[in-house]
């Protein structure tokens, strides 16, 4: 399992120093369905904006 995550969305609540993602888990889906082809065909639903 992956120990670092590294994340380049700034306006995220859960970036953090050195584009490292501070999230206790990731969750990504396929826009598809069950299975993706490429990184463009994913989202990251533990995305959270961060407040201004």
């Amino acid at each position: 399992m992956a120990q670092e995550i590294l994340c380049e969305v700034n306006n995220c609540t859960h970036w953090g120093t050195g584009n490292k993602c501070t999230a206790e888990a990731i969750y990504v889906v396929s826009q598809k369905g069950d299975s993706a082809s490429n990184s463009e065909e994913t989202d990251c639903k533990t995305f959270t904006p961060t407040e201004h």
